[in-house]
């Protein structure tokens, strides 16, 4: 059997407001680690929630000029 790429679905935003820090990278084509090191630096927006990162899919979408 061939192995297949999985891409990954872009969310709807009305569905699901924020997704993951690493989600946020899936859809952008960067690992975990660049993912958050992206995020640290500002180039992926994130919302501060108690210990968690999130990302605003709206923001995502408008990143990858879908929005």
């Amino acid at each position: 059997m061939a192995a297949r790429s999985r891409r990954p679905l872009v969310p709807n935003p009305q569905a699901r407001p924020t997704i993951t820090v690493a989600e946020a990278g899936e859809l952008l084509g960067l690992g975990r680690s660049a993912s958050y090191e992206a995020a640290k630096r500002g180039e992926i927006p994130t919302i501060p929630c108690g210990r968690r990162l999130l990302v605003p899919t709206a923001k995502v979408l408008a990143l990858l000029g879908l929005a």
